[in-house]
């Protein structure tokens, strides 16, 4: 009989292996010598030896799941249990054992990472799903609002997937929002057509009374008509593309006609005109020489009628020059109506009389103010001295205002 530590053979040529349970039978062996039998059988046991090592290796330097390294464990253990081989088979068992419970702590670690994975992914697809909302519930901007609804769905399949039944509430929220979305944008559009095709039949008014109105040659009132219909048109919105550039041509061909007619006739009627401009022209210059040389108020007044006489006999100025000739002849007249005034205050005996009035207060206020001065330096008050010099100067001021105005009545 021939032994190991770990197996025996008979001599009958049958092969045990030892374990802590006790000896079993791993095979037979009859075409060699005992040795030959060990030597075979625990090759057996060092294959053995090397899937075990394969897999504590993959374990320890791999992402092998918890699930797959307890598979193998197990198919393992049954191999170790039933192999035909020599070993230290309840060494194997051992170490199994070893790979059994860093198979369990990876399954803890694995179940932890994927429920933190699923927080994550959660509160990723929420977000999602409230800005979705958001966008459907206030967004009016219909062109960017829809891109980002669309950004968003590829958002939500690029995302992670979360528990299932928060996944199937999330998504019925987010597809709830982009319908709602997408019935907002229908409505809108289908108001803004609605209001689009009363905007059109609005200018349609106002083309067709433009129209009416291009061979008008009442040039006031009409120029005046054209001016509210632009104002009008400008109110009333926008009609859709198409029918906004055909009516606005119309628009600006008949308000172009009038006005091109109009200043046909006022071109010819200005170069009319151009004799009473250089007649008003010529009167603008005597005005302004002759009455320079007047002092008298009463006879420039005289003479200024003389100059509105002959200016609304010279008749209207053209366009062009109309509002600077008038403006001019504006000021002239201002010009005497001040030297009037001026006049008049001069020599107003009421203002005449209250200026003298506030002169002979303001001397005898100086007066009372110059003896409480002295009373007051004798008494040594500086602080008194300096309020009564103060009021001195003011009053003293005021008095020589007041003689001038005198002087200049007189």
């Amino acid at each position: 009989m021939t032994t190991d530590p770990w197996g025996r053979v008979d001599d009958d040529g049958t092969v045990y292996v030892r374990t802590g349970e006790g000896e079993r039978v791993v095979g037979s062996w009859q075409a060699g010598a005992p040795e030959e039998a060990l030597a075979f059988f625990r090759r057996k046991y060092e294959a053995l030896v090397t899937e075990v090592e394969l897999l504590e290796k993959r374990l320890r330097t791999t992402d092998l799941s918890a699930a797959q390294a307890m598979s193998s464990v197990e198919k393992l253990r049954t191999a170790v249990r039933e192999a035909h081989a020599v070993g230290d088979l309840d060494a194997l068992e051992r170490r199994l054992d070893a790979l059994t419970s860093q198979a369990e702590e990876r399954r803890a670690e694995q179940k932890q990472a994927q429920e933190q994975a699923r927080v994550e992914a959660r509160e990723i697809k929420e977000r999602i799903v409230a800005e979705a909302e958001r966008v459907a519930a206030e967004t009016t901007h219909w062109k960017s609002g829809g891109e980002r609804m669309r950004q968003l769905i590829d958002e939500w399949k690029a995302a992670p997937r979360t528990d299932r039944p928060t996944e199937q509430a999330l998504w019925k929220r987010m597809s709830a929002a982009r319908n709602s979305f997408s019935k907002r944008r229908k409505a809108y559009f289908a108001g803004l057509d609605q209001q689009r095709e009363q905007v059109r039949e609005e200018k349609e008014r106002i083309v067709a009374e433009a129209e009416s109105l291009a061979d008008s040659t009442d040039w006031g009132p009409t120029a005046g008509r054209y001016r509210d219909l632009m104002q009008q048109w400008k109110a009333s919105g926008r009609a859709d593309r198409a029918s906004e550039d055909e009516l606005w041509t119309r628009f600006k061909a008949a308000q172009d006609r009038f006005f091109q007619a109009r200043n046909a006739v006022f071109a010819e009627r200005d170069a009319e005109l151009r004799v009473n401009a250089e007649a008003k022209e010529r009167i603008l210059e005597d005005a302004r020489r002759e009455l320079a040389e007047i002092s008298d108020p009463r006879e420039a007044r005289a003479r200024l009628r003389d100059f509105q006489e002959a200016w609304e006999e010279a008749g209207p100025a053209p366009r062009d020059s109309r509002d600077r000739l008038e403006s001019a002849f504006r000021r002239i007249e201002e010009d005497v109506r001040r030297a009037e005034d001026q006049e008049w205050q001069r020599t107003n005996p009421e203002a005449r009389a209250r200026a003298e009035a506030t002169a002979a207060r303001l001397r005898d206020s100086i007066a009372q103010l110059e003896g409480d001065l002295a009373h007051a330096r004798e008494r040594g008050n500086e602080r008194k001295v300096r309020e009564i010099e103060d009021a001195l100067a003011a009053r003293r001021s005021w008095l020589e205002e007041a003689e001038k105005a005198l002087n200049e009545m007189s």
